[in-house]
């Protein structure tokens, strides 16, 4: 051990508590910052409120009809003559072919 992390005294339990609040305080904060971005990005959630579940729910409903849009015009372009094997994504039949709710 250093002398540094002798001289260095132990925090008190109010210390610790006070840390761990304001850790969880900034994880919790961290959390809904990243629902806000996400509510900001998907179409139809203005003025919807922070419900959590409601973005999770409406984001997951935007990806499928992304991902349903993209099939579409993904079996247009080939039914066109399109050489479309540079357009795939991996995992996304798959994902479709399951259509997973939450």
């Amino acid at each position: 051990m250093s002398t540094d992390a002798k001289d260095k005294p132990r925090l008190t339990e109010q210390e610790k508590k006070n840390n761990h609040i304001a850790s969880e305080q900034k994880r919790r904060q961290a959390i809904r910052e990243g629902f806000d971005r996400l509510a900001s990005i998907v179409p139809g959630m203005e003025g919807q409120g922070r419900s959590e579940n409601l973005v999770l729910q409406s984001t997951i409903d935007y990806m499928k009809n992304q991902l349903e849009e993209y099939q579409r015009l993904k079996a247009e372009a080939e039914a066109a003559g399109m050489d479309v094997s540079s357009l795939e994504i991996e995992g996304i039949e798959h994902s479709l072919a399951n259509n997973h709710g939450v």
